[in-house]
């Protein structure tokens, strides 16, 4: 802006003063308090300079601009001050967000036994960090249990409701004999915080879940479906199949208002596949047309993609980093609700 203030000086009949005053505005964002009066006083310099050169140094060409040059160096420090005080309370409060969320939403562990896992979460509201979806996996007496899932709402309560849900998971998990029992146990947590919190919590509280149970060999894997999005199962070719549920069932959470039976729907899972669970932040992305995402045909795809370029698999990590990427390019940036997904690998010995 200074060189640009000197050229229009020399060459034509606009004044410097105003183009030279945007220079230390400018630097509000990039410099420090030091650098913008730095460029204050060089912009104060040169306009000193080029009003001597053409004998104009006067008063109202001379002293005024030069006041006027001070004042807006000075309020451009106190912009910056300001801004800086904004953007240490915004990293502070991302980072007590960061912490919540691994506090909250601890990430599983990358192996147990002959089973991989690796998890990804992307809230919608990149700056909130921590929504309502949730994953978590436990090496249980009964064998690995997992479990994904949406709790309804946002905000706190949202995040409350899956602490509830990770916390009698975590219990539930090591006691129940089968699923049908740790379905149980979970909707009578949840109604039993939806009592403490009355109100439309109590009426209106639920999670949808999907509940997976793995076979101490690995060789199969049941499921139990309270109204979420069913997996995707990637076969060691890279076929994609939909684990749908035999039978439809409601949230968890909802037992005031009756008791329906989930099915336990049991899958083979040979060496090589991987089981993806996702929640409806990635079933429900559309692109412009209003299209629906379809995360079966895409991860298909997408193993098949990565196999050719590498020559190999691609890992679980992997495979749901390239996920979140398409989705995110089919919907042109504009996911409207939070991603979780959570991707299991039978390794191919085991």
């Amino acid at each position: 802006m200074i060189v640009v203030a000197i050229l229009a000086d020399l060459y034509t009949p606009v004044a410097s003063a105003s183009l030279l005053a945007v220079a230390p505005v400018a630097a509000v964002t990039t410099l420090r308090a030091r650098g913008i009066v730095a460029v204050g006083v060089l912009a104060m310099g040169v306009h000193a300079v080029l009003a001597d050169v053409e004998g104009t140094f006067g008063w109202q060409r001379g002293l005024a601009n030069q006041i006027a040059l001070a004042a807006v160096t000075a309020l451009a420090v106190t912009l910056n001050r300001s801004l800086r005080a904004q953007h240490t309370t915004a990293r502070n409060a991302r980072h007590t967000a960061a912490v919540a969320q691994k506090a909250v939403l601890p990430n599983p562990p990358l192996n147990l036994g002959e089973l991989s896992v690796a998890a990804r979460y992307t809230p919608a509201d990149r700056e909130a960090l921590i929504g309502g979806d949730l994953y978590v996996v436990q090496q249980t007496p009964h064998g690995v249990r997992a479990m994904i899932g949406d709790v309804r709402g946002k905000g706190l309560d949202a995040v409350s409701a899956v602490s509830v849900d990770i916390g009698a998971f975590r219990f539930a998990a090591d006691q129940a004999d089968d699923l049908p029992a740790l379905a149980q146990s979970l909707d009578e947590a949840l109604l039993r915080e939806g009592l403490r919190r009355h109100g439309e919590e109590e009426s209106e509280g639920f999670t949808t879940a999907l509940i997976a149970e793995f076979t101490p060999g690995l060789e199969q894997v049941r499921l139990v479906n309270r109204g979420h999005p069913a997996p995707v199962l990637l076969g060691p070719d890279g076929a994609a199949r939909v684990l749908a549920p035999t039978q439809e069932a409601p949230p968890l959470g909802m037992m005031s208002l009756g008791r329906w039976d989930a099915p336990v729907d049991t899958f083979a899972f040979p060496p090589g596949s991987t089981l993806v669970l996702l929640t409806d932040g990635c079933t429900e992305a559309r692109n412009r047309d209003g299209v629906f995402y379809d995360p079966a045909v895409r991860l298909a795809h997408l193993w098949s993609r990565q196999r050719r370029l590498s020559g190999r698999p691609p890992s679980p990590g992997a495979l749901l980093d390239l996920l979140l990427r398409d989705v995110t390019r089919y919907t042109h940036g504009r996911v409207h609700d939070d991603q979780a997904l959570l991707a299991l690998h039978r390794c191919p010995g085991g």
